[in-house]
């Protein structure tokens, strides 16, 4: 039986690092979205804010040249949806980005390159 997907709770934006202030002051300022005060789970600075029923977080990224779109998937068998992944041909990409040792999920990309975390 295959997985069943859904969309996850989380939408991040990897930033340039000099572009990082203005894309944070256009999603707070420009368009008025409402700052969460979450702390960030990683080792780079990111900002969070309410978009919807999701977080958008826009993290500064050093030695990017462009921004990228990354996605949350939930799965929920996470080890079949990593055999269905992988027999599907999906490309795992696991050194994108460390994940805790204790992290119930994998990353990998689209057929266009966008990245997806998997998790539960």
């Amino acid at each position: 039986m295959n997985p069943s997907f859904k969309p996850g709770n989380n939408i991040a934006i990897k930033v340039p690092s000099h572009e990082f202030d203005a894309t944070v002051a256009f999603y707070r300022d420009v368009l008025g979205f409402t700052q969460k005060q979450v702390p960030s789970p990683d080792n780079f600075q990111s900002v969070a804010f309410e978009f919807g029923d999701k977080t958008l977080w826009v993290d500064k990224i050093a030695g990017i040249s462009q921004a990228e779109i990354w996605l949350e998937v939930l799965a929920d068998d996470i080890e079949n949806a990593e055999r269905y992944l992988a027999q599907s041909g999906c490309a795992r990409r696991d050194e994108i980005e460390p994940l805790p040792d204790d992290f119930k999920g994998f990353w990998i990309s689209s057929p266009a390159n966008i990245i997806h975390l998997v998790t539960r």
